[in-house]
């Protein structure tokens, strides 16, 4: 009697699933550096200050109009940074969550 690995996940079957696991982790590679290279931009406070990332959660650069600096209510533009770069960092997750699976 044999004990041969015929049907079930044997021989040709095992192939396939292994070539379309090799596809997956490809395309989802692939996907991953796409979205590490998007910038994703925020501007909040009507244009006052404005934050680009990249999709690797890196800041690229930060723009603040000089009228909203002032110095008797620095909370005011922390709260707007702060502001901009969640925004930022939501769309990303949301870009994420859209084009790959799991999130990963």
């Amino acid at each position: 009697m044999g004990y041969g690995f015929g049907g079930g996940f044997g021989g040709q079957n095992m192939q396939s699933l292994m070539r379309q696991a090799q596809k997956m982790q490809e395309d989802m590679k692939r996907i991953r550096e796409e979205i590490d290279a998007t910038e994703y931009h925020s501007s909040v406070g009507g244009g006052m200050v404005e934050v680009t990332c990249l999709g690797n959660k890196t800041v690229k650069s930060v723009r603040i109009k000089k009228e909203v600096v002032d110095p008797d209510d620095v909370e005011m533009l922390e709260d707007l940074v702060v502001s901009a770069f969640n925004d930022c960092i939501k769309q990303i997750v949301e870009d994420e969550q859209r084009k790959l699976p799991m999130g990963l």
